[in-house]
């Protein structure tokens, strides 16, 4: 995606900054817009359209964790890149559980800021195209015992309930439903990830997905361990 055609949303209740970010962010070629609160960026996710958030998470009233949160719910939702003045490494692991894509602290050098941008958007731009020709390839729908996965809208549903995943789970389960049946080694599973996703991180996503769906998690039926290799989904096409 170019710098020209992308949206960014900068969200931070300091006026000043969120006005500074927007003018900075216009001269490098993208189109930005500011709130100051989680309520006005709500208001404005309903009715325009955004490639990236740029989210603080220290705000009054609703923090900007639960809208990174509620954004990383849907499929359709922009990523997310968290600023907070806290830095220390348990409030990154926080922001990013939350299903953001990258993290930055207070205070920091727009051009690193820029650059973060950029590889969050080139990521997506890239998993974006690799998903939809995988995607040829897959069913429609799957059955995990009692869960339904929609592939093409990466949703899981339990009966009329809709079971929440991440963007990351949701690009996890589509890819591995594309290979249905295959052993898929973890190295691919990064690469499906994104850069700088880990191994360990691959892990982690699998054990997440584990317990939104399977009986037994440490005896999966449908997202098994394929030893010494990585996972496969065992999951039955649905007409």
């Amino acid at each position: 995606m170019s710098a020209e055609a992308a949206h960014i949303f900068v969200v931070d209740d300091d006026h000043r900054l969120a006005e500074l970010l927007c003018r900075y962010l216009n001269n490098a070629g993208y189109l930005a817009m500011a709130a100051y609160d989680a309520a006005e960026a709500r208001s404005k996710l309903k009715s325009l359209v955004f490639d990236l958030v740029v989210l603080d998470i220290m705000m009054p009233g609703e923090n900007g964790l639960v809208l990174a949160e509620e954004l990383a719910q849907s499929s359709d939702s922009p990523p997310v890149l968290l600023i907070t003045a806290l830095d220390a490494p348990e409030e990154r692991v926080k922001g990013l559980s939350t299903g953001a894509e990258d993290y930055i602290g207070k205070p920091f050098d727009p051009r690193e800021l820029l650059l973060r941008i950029e590889r969050i958007l080139r990521r997506r731009a890239i998993r974006d195209t690799v998903a939809a020709d995988d995607l040829h390839t897959a069913p429609d729908k799957l059955a995990l015992g009692p869960f339904v996965l929609d592939v093409t809208t990466g949703l899981l549903h339990h009966g009329n309930e809709r079971i929440l995943l991440t963007p990351q789970e949701q690009r996890l389960l589509r890819y591995l439903a594309s290979r249905l049946g295959d052993e898929v080694s973890r190295d691919d599973l990064a690469d499906a990830l994104g850069e700088g996703t880990t191994l360990r991180a691959v892990d982690v996503q699998v054990a997440r997905l584990r317990k939104k769906f399977e009986a037994d998690p440490r005896n999966p039926s449908w997202l098994q361990t394929v030893r010494g290799i990585g996972y496969r989904l065992a999951a039955r096409p649905l007409p």
